[in-house]
């Protein structure tokens, strides 16, 4: 690999995680409206993936197809790119399944667990065990820091956010491509669900 495609997939990571992280607004929207933040989690998942059809049969659809196409990964060229639409639906099934604390933790697992676990392993991966199938050492411990913060700071109890760290990172390490984005909120979620009050 050139150092020029290492920095182009270095761009791209930082690039796709910082659309990741907004994933992160979704707790305090629906402290707001849960029916509201759901709608247009919804809406925005429906508009997404008709763009993306869009693009896909050649007809770009301004900001999206941009966004979309600075976003997607070698092994996104010319598909269909699942990710927005997995980050969507997991942050719903988090709001429609598990109480307040467990799906905001849930959220912020998959906001900030998943996302700084790809970009510290694609910045900083080094130590690559095969138990981690191919996955590294280094993003595996910012999952588990991030989710340990978070959770900790959402549900003020050791037990629930050493739980939630420990869901988040044995689920990052499996190789799940964009489904980690419905699986982790999900795992997490259910996990602390039962630690919770």
């Amino acid at each position: 690999m050139t150092y020029t495609s290492t920095v182009d997939e270095i761009r791209t990571e930082v690039f796709r995680k910082s659309i990741h992280f907004l994933i992160a607004m979704v707790p305090s929207l629906a402290m707001v409206s849960k029916v509201g933040t759901l709608a247009l989690l919804a809406s925005g998942v429906l508009v997404y993936s008709y763009a993306e059809t869009l693009r896909l049969s050649g007809v770009v659809v301004p900001l999206i197809s941009q966004i979309t196409s600075l976003a997607a990964r070698k092994r996104d060229q010319g598909r269909f790119v699942l990710g927005p639409v997995t980050l969507g639906l997991g942050a719903m099934l988090a709001l429609l399944l598990y109480p307040a604390p467990a799906a905001s933790i849930a959220i912020y697992a998959l906001a900030f667990g998943d996302g700084l676990a790809s970009l510290v392993g694609k910045i900083f991966g080094r130590i690559r065990p095969a138990i981690l199938m191919g996955k590294s050492v280094e993003g595996s411990l910012a999952c588990f820091l991030a989710v340990f913060f978070m959770a900790y700071r959402t549900s003020r109890s050791f037990a629930v956010a050493a739980l939630a760290a420990i869901t988040a990172t044995l689920i990052e390490v499996f190789p799940l491509k964009d489904f980690d984005n419905i699986l982790m909120p999900m795992g997490v979620g259910f996990a602390v669900q039962f630690l919770q009050p």
